[in-house]
């Protein structure tokens, strides 16, 4: 597959511009000791986090990535998808494990739905 046919979820980049600001204000508390140089780690771990984490979705699998590392799932294991209670989208699997989709929210499902290449089902319920 192409990058083309690919659709990507990521975390709102705003947090990334917060994570900058953070490690620009936290510069002079860090500089006045060296025991305090920890203090720039904590935005830099975010920023990275923001910059990395999401889900990618294609025709074949779904890769979900996280701050170190990631996975992939082929579609023909998944079962289900799903909203979770906070809104977050849920993906269920064939050994029946649940994966929070990082990055996906429930209201993003039609379009991660179209990226496989198949047709959002209508819902009947809405005519009865």
């Amino acid at each position: 597959m192409s990058r083309a046919d690919t659709v990507s979820f990521r975390h709102n980049q705003a947090i990334l511009v917060a994570a900058i600001v953070a490690f620009i204000g936290a510069l002079p508390l860090a500089t006045a000791r060296w025991w305090l140089l920890w203090v720039l780690f904590v935005p830099l771990v975010v920023g990275v986090w923001v910059w990395r984490a999401g889900t990618d979705a294609d025709a074949r699998e779904l890769r979900l990535r996280a701050l170190v590392g990631q996975r992939r799932v082929p579609w023909d294991r998944v079962t289900e998808l799903g909203g979770g209670p906070r809104g977050r989208a849920i993906v269920r699997l064939d050994d029946g494990q649940a994966l929070v989709l990082p990055a996906v929210r429930a209201s993003d499902l039609p379009r991660l739905i179209a990226a496989t290449g198949q047709a959002v089902p209508a819902d009947d319920s809405a005519g009865q």
